[in-house]
């Protein structure tokens, strides 16, 4: 199974090439696989991997991370305190990485919704249980994802973004707008893998796997629920500040190793996503777009 995207930055349907493909699909394509996944996907073994990323042997695996999937390390920073002959103590401080200043900026035009993370992209004005891209709408509205009564009708029928982040990625997330927090919130859950491939195996792992919840007010989209979603071998998701006001392109805070998911979700008729990320998605296609450009838009 290819992995197709549109990369906006270049005006090209793209393959992705991805971090332990053959992994993934032995996980959930083979009978042998789905034994071990089950204990793979619990907090134990997923958060144990995760902390062996923070071992300083685990830098040894960088360079060649770096040459196969080809990052342009010249955009990003080293580690506090280190040269950028040695930048990185392990591989999570190298998964965590933080672009330079002027490698990236966020539109400043009140009415877009700027990307908040640097990531592929679904969008859906309106998400309905016959929505099936990348899982049913039914595992994707406001009361799977939220899993609380007191905001499940402020969300009702509302706009969505799902961005996920391969492991290749830049994995920090950020803000949208300015505004403050109404509340925060964990669900627990398990660790499944956010691939396509292990959606299209298991529909509802966004729904059941481990995730943060900040529902928020701000200054131009309205209420928004941010949702950060743990992946498999995820170690942790970790709040960069202290949750009460924030500015746009703000750092909200950074996944230690591994792919994951940072969905939004808006009122109904506040906002939409970008035209060409909806078009794409009615495709089945995702929308890669660089941190801070336009993901969406005020109605």
């Amino acid at each position: 199974m290819e992995i197709k995207y549109f990369n906006r930055q270049n005006g090209q349907v793209e393959v992705e090439k991805v971090y332990g493909d053959g992994g993934v699909k032995w996980l959930y394509n083979t009978a042998s696989g789905k034994v071990l996944s089950s204990a793979l996907v619990r907090a134990p073994l997923s958060v144990l991997y995760g902390y062996m990323q923070s071992l300083p042997m685990s830098r040894n695996k960088i360079p060649e991370f770096v040459e196969n999937f080809e990052i342009q390390m010249e955009d990003f920073l080293p580690e506090d305190g280190r040269s950028p002959e040695y930048p990185y103590s392990n591989f999570n401080e190298f998964f965590i990485r933080r672009f330079k200043d002027g490698k990236r900026s966020f539109v400043k035009d009140s009415n877009i919704m700027p990307a908040f993370s640097e990531a592929r992209y679904f969008g859906y004005e309106s998400i309905n249980d016959e929505d099936s891209v990348p899982v049913k709408g039914k595992f994707l509205n406001s009361k799977e994802l939220l899993q609380k009564q007191e905001w499940i009708e402020t969300f009702k029928d509302g706009p969505l973004l799902l961005a996920r982040l391969c492991p290749v990625d830049y994995h920090r997330f950020h803000y949208p707008d300015n505004g403050k927090v109404l509340d925060y919130y964990k669900v627990g859950g398990l660790y499944h893998s956010v691939n396509p491939i292990a959606l299209k195996a298991k529909e509802d792992i966004f729904s059941t796997n481990v995730r943060e919840v900040t529902i928020m007010e701000t200054e131009n989209f309205g209420k928004l629920a941010y949702v950060e979603v743990g992946a498999i071998c995820v170690g942790r998701i970790v709040q960069s500040t202290d949750l009460t006001t924030f500015n746009r392109g703000d750092e909200k805070g950074y996944f230690l190793f591994g792919g994951s998911t940072v969905i939004v979700i808006g009122e109904k008729g506040k906002w939409k996503p970008s035209q060409d990320i909806c078009e794409n998605t009615k495709n089945k296609l995702e929308t890669y777009l660089h941190l801070g450009v336009e993901a969406g838009l005020k109605i």
